[in-house]
C-alpha cells in the first residue's frame, strides 16, 4: 500500500516514514528540501533497510501536484506535513506562509478528491488554542484567534479540511494537534537538524551544551507556575511518528465513521523550561549556560493535552519520558557535532 509522505525529509516527517515502513507500507517523499536535507534518506534507509521513492517537488507548483498523482494513482493516503513553520518569520513574511501553507494544501485536496477513496492526516498544532481557559487541554477547548499566520494557517487548514469532508463522501481525515516534539530517532540516524538559529527549545538547550550557542535565554520567570517559566508538553518524536500509524491505520479500516476527526498528541504532563533545562543536565552530566531574560511577546504560560480521545479512540499513548526524549536529543547533537 503507497502512503504519500509530505515533506518526509523534516523533522517529523522523517520519522514518521521510519514508522511507516517498518509497518510494511511503501512510502513515497515529496519535500522541497527548503528547510531540510536529502541526506536524511541516507539515515531511513540505514533504519529501516528500505530506500523510500523521493521526488522533489514544490507543491505551491499546481500543475506539478497534478503531474504527481497522475503519476503515482496508487496512492492511497497522504500524510501532510509540508509547510512553513517559523512563528516569527510568519509575522513577517505572512503572505509567504498563507502561499504555502494553505496553497499546498488545497492543490492536494483537489486531488484526492477525484478518487473514490481517499485517506488524509493532517499536521496540525495546539496553536490553535491559543491559550486555553483549562488545562490539560481537550479537543473541545475553544479554537481561539490566532496569534501569528503560522497560527492561523493550521486553524485554515482544518477548516478547509472539515469543509471539503462534508462534500466529499469519500474522503476520510484526521488532523493530530500536536503539542511539542522533541528527541531523536535512538539509532542517531535521524534527528532535528535545524536549519540557522534553533527555533524551538530543546535543540538550543542541546547546541548550547555543546557550545554551539553561547548562552540560553529563558524567557521570563515570572509567569504564574510553579517555577515562574513557561509550562509545555513535550512528546519524543517516535511516540508521534507512531500516532500517525496508527490514525492512518484508523483511517484505512474505516473506522471514522464522520470522516473528519481531530486528536490532540502530546504526553498529558507538562514540564516547565527549568524543568526541561534540568532534564538536560540530568542525561548530560553538564551544566547549562542559561540567563533569564525579560519574557517574550507572544508566549503563553501553559499548554499540555489532556489525551483521552488519542489513547482511548486510537489506541496510542505517549511511551517515553522526557529524559528519555532528552538523551536522543542530546545522543544525536553529540553525533551530528562530531561527525
Amino acid at each position: 500500500m503507497k502512503i504519500l509522505v509530505t515533506g518526509g525529509l523534516g523533522f517529523i516527517g522523517s520519522h514518521t516514514v521510519v514508522e511507516l515502513q517498518n509497518e510494511g507500507f511503501e512510502v513515497v517523499i515529496i519535500d522541497d528540501c527548503s528547510n531540510a536535507d536529502v541526506k536524511v534518506l541516507e539515515g531511513i534507509q540505514a533504519i529501516t533497510g528500505k530506500l523510500p521513492l523521493f521526488e522533489k517537488i514544490d507543491l505551491r507548483d499546481k500543475p506539478m501536484v497534478a503531474a504527481f498523482f497522475a503519476r503515482h494513482q496508487d496512492v492511497e493516503g497522504v500524510i501532510h506535513f509540508a509547510a512553513s513553520k517559523a512563528v516569527g518569520e510568519s509575522v513577517e513574511k505572512p503572505l509567504l506562509y498563507y502561499e504555502n501553507n494553505i496553497g499546498s494544501l488545497v492543490y492536494i485536496l483537489q486531488e484526492l478528491s477525484k478518487k473514490e477513496k481517499a485517506r488524509f492526516i493532517f499536521s496540525s498544532s495546539c496553536t490553535v488554542y491559543g491559550q486555553a481557559d483549562e488545562m490539560p487541554i481537550t479537543e473541545d477547548a475553544p479554537v481561539k484567534a490566532a496569534e501569528s499566520p503560522y497560527g492561523n494557517t493550521k486553524q485554515m487548514g482544518e477548516e478547509i479540511i472539515a469543509d471539503t469532508c462534508k462534500v466529499t463522501p469519500g474522503l476520510h481525515a484526521i488532523a493530530l494537534r500536536y503539542f511539542n516534539p522533541m528527541g531523536a530517532h535512538p539509532s542517531t540516524e535521524i534527528g532535528e537538524l535545524p536549519i540557522g538559529v534553533p527555533q524551538n527549545l530543546v535543540p538550543f538547550i542541546t547546541q548550547t551544551g555543546m557550545g554551539v550557542r553561547e548562552q540560553l535565554a529563558v524567557f521570563g520567570n515570572d509567569y504564574p507556575t510553579p517555577d515562574g517559566t513557561c509550562i509545555r508538553d513535550y512528546i519524543h518524536v517516535v511516540d508521534l511518528a507512531r500516532a500517525h500509524v496508527v490514525a492512518l491505520q484508523r483511517l484505512l479500516n474505516a473506522k471514522n465513521e464522520q470522516n473528519y476527526e481531530v486528536f490532540n498528541v502530546g504526553t498529558g504532563k507538562g514540564s516547565s523550561v527549568l524543568e526541561v533545562i534540568q532534564s538536560f543536565e540530568r542525561v548530560s552530566g553538564e551544566k547549562l549556560n542559561y540567563k533569564i531574560v525579560d519574557r517574550r511577546a507572544g508566549d503563553i504560560v501553559s499548554a499540555y493535552a489532556n489525551t483521552k480521545k488519542a489513547n482511548e479512540v486510537l489506541g496510542w499513548k505517549a511511551q517515553s519520558t522526557l529524559d528519555e526524549a532528552m538523551k536522543s536529543a542530546w545522543d544525536w547533537e553529540k553525533k551530528v557535532r562530531n561527525n
